[in-house]
């Protein structure tokens, strides 16, 4: 490893120059929100070294159970004159101000020092809090104790003071604690108060070592690409400040282990300063799906995407494609994987009466009726199309099932939705439940399917847009404006404050990317990049600019339907059953062995 001279920024505060305020609490009880305080002890340290005491009895406001009198030795009799909280708590606050509080199982004493604060109205501080349990877990080995109590470990490491359950004593022994697990991480390279903040055994010292991998990384928004030794890139991720994020890898904040083998392999990061957090996140989607990070788990494959595609032949079907064709059929999609696309054909073969069959069939048909049809699932044009006498009348019936389909798929599905509820209502009416909870996945399945291919659709076929949000004052202020092409993102630019923004909304529609139009329905980008710029456009406070083209929703289209319908599928999933509430139709099911609900 290459030596690096850190900067006084990189390096922290020194732990010898940390003020640390170790405090114990006695109390009535456990819960922070319904026992009380009956004595506070605190001691400040700095460098080792004791800066001050804090101790005093507190009225609890309530008699102190006497299993709890006999534990501590406080008693009824000797807090009785005790001051009450609301007098001890500006005072202990004022004697730990600017210190670094440290406790023995820290959740429980500054859990009821905030919720003593919160019953007196002051507002807590902040402190940064340091736990020596934690801390005992990371460093102290079960061949050393057999448990992390205070009173093992001040037996182990010497203290001069036996901890005995009085707030003072308990303090004095923390102290001596802290100070042989300080020892000890500082053996393992934490000498900041920075590091033992972010200090954990799951960061090798390997891992800890590689924290110069940050070094001149900017303080900026954009993209950080780990790469390997053959210059191979491992990982690719975006921040708003590169440089602390990167940071986090070498710390406790990145808990991931697949995370800590991708540091372990890491040579370098190279970094993509971005001037908008949108160019940012579209960055990092197109840096994933070119070079295929092994550690990344999402959007390596967005080509992977399929399909339903209701096809453009005499006697049209559905099935799911790779890929949207320019052959005149109806496409619905993109899909996340295979299944979600079966599930929403699926639903379509439930309301629409479709062919299922694969063969090939011209104007005379072929074969004879299927299952299917006899059950009344398929309108079998196989049939009357090889006869002379029916054909025609076939034909009819079977276009106006066709149309019907592609009416829901691209802009009306009413029908669709209506029909499918309709069925759940049945279904769970005749206490079918399992297969009313499939219809429903469905159901959900391709109205969601559908307000994307309606979204997405809409605004690839616009050749421009330009829109425009405000700034944040800590950002510089000004206008952040973005160009879109056909669905694409096709570039950016920050119009400073003050300044008139339009000259820079030209030269950005002057220097944008050029893009080709697309296939419709799919946008000239990836399905995932135009999610990211159509939840950018759509944000509160995003101005329209620029729109060549129509962009626009079907009136009765999905997107209506999905707004109506999964609120109600997030209360099911939370344990409230039926889709029986007001404005939606049908009845419901049961889901975990709970009693169905319905209208």
């Amino acid at each position: 490893m290459r030596p690096v001279q850190g900067t006084l920024d990189e390096l922290g505060t020194p732990l010898a120059d940390v003020e640390f305020v170790v405090v114990d609490l006695e109390t009535t009880g456990g819960s922070a929100a319904d026992c009380g305080i009956t004595e506070v002890g605190a001691v400040r340290v700095r460098g080792g070294q004791v800066l001050g005491e804090f101790q005093t009895l507190v009225h609890p406001g309530e008699p102190i159970p006497p299993f709890i009198q006999l534990l501590t030795g406080i008693t009824d009799g000797m807090v009785a004159s005790a001051p009450p909280i609301e007098s001890v708590l500006p005072a202990f606050l004022e004697f730990a101000r600017g210190a670094v509080l440290v406790a023995h199982n820290a959740p429980f004493d500054i859990g009821f020092l905030k919720a003593a604060a919160a019953r007196c109205g002051h507002p807590w501080p902040g402190f940064a809090v340091v736990d020596t349990v934690h801390l005992a877990r990371q460093v102290v080995t079960h061949d050393e104790v057999p448990n992390r109590k205070l009173g093992t470990l001040a037996r182990l490491f010497g203290a001069a003071v036996t901890p005995d359950h009085r707030a003072l004593h308990d303090a004095q022994a923390t102290v001596d604690v802290l100070h042989a697990l300080l020892e000890r991480v500082g053996s393992l390279g934490v000498h900041s108060l920075e590091e033992l903040m972010t200090y954990t055994a799951r960061v090798s010292a390997a891992q800890r070592r590689k924290r110069w991998l940050a070094e001149g990384l900017p303080h900026a928004p954009g993209v950080y690409v780990f790469r390997g030794a053959r210059d191979e890139v491992l990982y690719v991720g975006t921040s708003r400040d590169l440089r602390t994020r990167v940071r986090t890898y070498f710390t406790a904040s990145e808990h991931r282990t697949r995370m800590g083998e991708m540091v372990g392999l890491a040579e370098r990061v190279d970094p993509v300063v971005c001037e908008t957090a949108l160019e940012a996140q579209v960055r990092e989607l197109r840096l994933i799906a070119e070079h295929k990070p092994r550690y990344n788990r999402r959007s390596r494959h967005p080509e992977r995407a399929p399909w339903i595609k209701l096809t453009d032949e005499p006697y049209p079907r559905l099935s799911v494609v790779a890929s949207v064709r320019d052959d005149g059929a109806t496409y619905l999609g993109p899909f996340h994987g295979r299944r979600t696309a079966e599930l929403a054909v699926d639903a379509l073969h439930e309301v629409f009466a479709l062919r299922q069959c694969t063969r090939r069939m011209g104007r005379r048909g072929g074969g004879g009726a299927c299952a299917l049809a006899g059950m009344g699932r398929c309108s079998a044009p196989c049939v009357t199309a090889a006869d002379d006498a029916t054909r025609a009348d076939g034909e009819e019936r079977y276009a106006a099932v066709v149309h019907r389909a592609r009416r829901a798929m691209s802009g009306d599905c009413r029908e669709l939705t209506g029909r499918l509820q309709e069925r759940i209502g049945q279904l769970s009416g005749d206490e079918r439940f399992e297969q009313a909870a499939t219809v429903r996945d469905r159901l959900l399945t391709v109205v969601r399917a559908a307000a994307r291919t309606q979204r997405l659709g809409s605004l690839a076929g616009c050749p421009e847009i330009v829109a425009a949000r405000r700034r944040d004052l800590d950002a510089g202020g000004g206008w952040e404006l973005v160009l879109v092409r056909h669905g694409r993102f096709a570039g950016t630019s920050v119009a400073p404050r003050g300044a008139d923004p339009w000259p820079y909304v030209d030269a950005l529609r002057a220097t944008g990317e050029v893009v080709q139009p697309p296939l419709l329905p799919a946008p000239s980008a990836t399905a995932e990049e135009a999610e990211l710029v159509l939840r950018w456009l759509e944000q509160d406070g995003t101005r329209l600019v620029v729109v060549e083209g129509e962009w626009s929703c079907p009136l009765h289209g999905a997107g209506g339907e999905r707004w109506r319908l999964e609120p109600v599928e997030r209360s099911l999933r939370q344990g409230v059953v039926g889709f029986d509430e007001p404005g939606v139709r049908g009845g419901g099911w049961r889901r975990g062995g709970q009693a169905r609900a319905t209208g």
